[in-house]
């Protein structure tokens, strides 16, 4: 099986960028950990990160002809970004949407996703556990 990961915006600034929501983690520990998990189950794992809009819809784009699943965590985009749904939507892949902090229990405009419509289910407040937890169904939807 092959997976992509997306980070989103800001996403590089883990283990700096307010730790008290966002862990202590830095975003190639919580990579490391993720391909770590892959590689003891033979799963095929890729993992990106851009500031940049257009760079995660090529990167979605791009995983339509090699992935049997996304993880996004879109990050800023999650509540503005009609774009990267409608590119999530027409990709067709199974997608879980997963975020570091809850966003349901911080500013009320972070409480709605553009993307979690387009996205089979979405893993919110777990920390970097979500995003393995979200591998984790993929790996065993597909079977």
């Amino acid at each position: 099986m092959k997976f992509l990961v997306l980070h989103g915006p800001n996403l590089n600034l883990l283990g700096t960028r307010e730790p008290e929501v966002y862990g202590a983690l830095t975003l190639d520990e919580v990579n490391a950990r993720l391909q770590e998990w892959a590689q003891a189950r033979g799963v095929e794992l890729r993992v990106e990160q851009s500031n940049h809009e257009g760079a995660l819809i090529d990167a979605v784009q791009g995983a339509a002809s090699w992935a049997d699943g996304l993880v996004i965590n879109p990050g800023g985009y999650t509540h503005t970004s009609v774009a990267l749904r409608d590119a999530i939507a027409a990709v067709r892949l199974r997608t879980i949407e997963v975020h570091l902090s809850n966003i349901y229990a911080r500013e009320p405009f972070r409480h709605t996703s553009l993307i979690a419509p387009v996205c089979r289910g979405q893993i919110s407040g777990l920390d970097w556990l979500g995003y393995r937890l979200a591998l984790e169904w993929l790996m065993a939807d597909a079977r």
